[in-house]
């Protein structure tokens, strides 16, 4: 949709519509997807502003807007329709029938709606009603994967096929079929407990400006967001833990990645690597499509600063934040990827299908305010937890590059 169309939608629309594109992501590709892309910038665009518009709306009836019963004739006289003198004619009004009156607390002192000047000049000071957020560092992997809720579980097996069976063949009569049977394997995802915490102290959550108080209890949610995203990666596996796209078993009988696949011959990034990582993924075939590649930032970097002969760079790249492509295969940045060409046996790309890898919820987050803990203290303590779990779904689900060994 043009942002002309969007620009007509209400507010509910562009959230519901931003829903959709969201859940069509995985059956998108090249074009579709980079349009898909750009349309989702446009409507986080749009909601900035109404969301900016609503923001100035507010400041301004907190400042003392026009009183909606003013029925001055707009004049800023005596009678007019300007706040202050209507304020000060029911102030006179009041004073003149032997009425208490109250004036607000600033007008005696406000140090923070004046400054100073070296030369004695007071300057007026105006402090922003919102905070500036700092750089993401939260990995959009955690909203591509399959997600399966399952509150109140305590572990969850997905099935997958291990292969369908390669036995068929030429018989002779009067003798036995040739045996093709599918095998099955397990992908045991078991709960793990991510907490996070954090403490602030009461004055902040009286400073009426911005809101404080929310972004501390935002950033616990953040945190466990980033903790679940980096270990849909390098999960550790074993009990109560998440198993990671790169971990491998104690066992490579119970590999579900085979780790004999890993590609470990891409010591530098350079014109055939994204080939040499596309065509190695897969089975003998077909080449895969709707695969992402999950790298690091510095990867992404030497793609993007690669030239030929000629001076011209060898991939296109289009960024989107935390994703974007590479000449047209799309990619997510993960900062628990390592950089081609640095420590040794370390994993440092992905590359396949999110959908073959799933996370399941066994809980909602728990996010809990608390002002009695550390209450001699002054402090307000946060804490979030929540039950996840993740692993690989789908037999060599993806194909890693791995740096060789030492």
């Amino acid at each position: 949709m043009t942002r002309e169309e969007l620009m007509k939608m209400s507010k509910k629309e562009l959230k519901d519509r931003l829903k959709d594109l969201g859940k069509n992501a995985q059956a998108l590709s090249g074009q579709e997807l980079t349009d898909a892309m750009d349309e989702a910038r446009t409507i986080g665009e749009i909601l900035d502003e109404i969301k900016a518009r609503e923001d100035l709306m507010a400041a301004a009836q907190a400042a003392g807007g026009t009183d909606p019963e003013d029925t001055g004739d707009g004049k800023p006289g005596e009678n007019g329709s300007e706040p202050k003198n209507q304020v000060r004619e029911k102030s006179g009004k009041a004073l003149k029938d032997g009425k208490k009156v109250s004036y607000k607390a600033k007008a005696l002192a406000n140090p923070r709606n004046a400054l100073s000047t070296a030369t004695g000049v007071v300057m007026p000071h105006h402090t922003s009603p919102d905070i500036m957020p700092t750089f993401n560092n939260v990995s959009s992997l955690i909203d591509r994967v399959r997600t399966v809720p399952l509150v109140g579980g305590e572990s969850y097996q997905r099935p997958f096929v291990k292969s369908y069976g390669d036995g068929a063949g030429s018989t002779t009569e009067n003798t036995d079929y040739n045996t093709s049977e599918p095998t099955f394997g397990y992908a045991d995802i078991v709960r793990e407990k991510i907490t996070a915490y954090a403490e602030e102290p009461e004055e902040m959550s009286k400073l009426p400006d911005a809101d404080y108080d929310g972004v501390v209890e935002e950033s616990v949610t953040r945190a466990i967001r980033r903790y679940a995203s980096r270990q849909i990666l390098v999960g550790a596996g074993g009990t109560g833990k998440f198993r990671g796209i790169f971990y491998n078993p104690t066992s490579s009988a119970d590999d579900i990645i085979d780790r004999n696949t890993d590609i470990f011959t891409i010591t530098a990034i350079d014109d055939g690597t994204l080939d040499e990582i596309i065509y190695s993924y897969g089975g003998d075939e077909d080449v895969e499509d709707m695969a992402v590649l999950i790298l690091s930032k510095k990867d992404l970097k030497k793609f993007a600063k690669l030239r030929d002969k000629q001076g011209r760079k060898v991939y296109t790249i289009m960024n989107h934040g935390n994703t974007g492509t590479i000449d047209e295969v799309p990619y997510i940045i993960n900062s628990a990827c390592a950089e081609i060409g640095g420590t040794a046996d370390a994993y440092c790309m992905a590359y396949g299908p999110l959908s073959n890898y799933e996370v399941a919820i066994f809980s909602d987050i728990d996010a809990q305010k608390s002002t009695e803990y550390k209450f001699k203290q002054g402090q307000i303590a946060y804490k979030a937890c929540v039950f996840m779990g993740g692993n690989v779904v789908a037999k060599n689900g993806f194909i890693r590059v791995k740096n060789p060994g030492a």
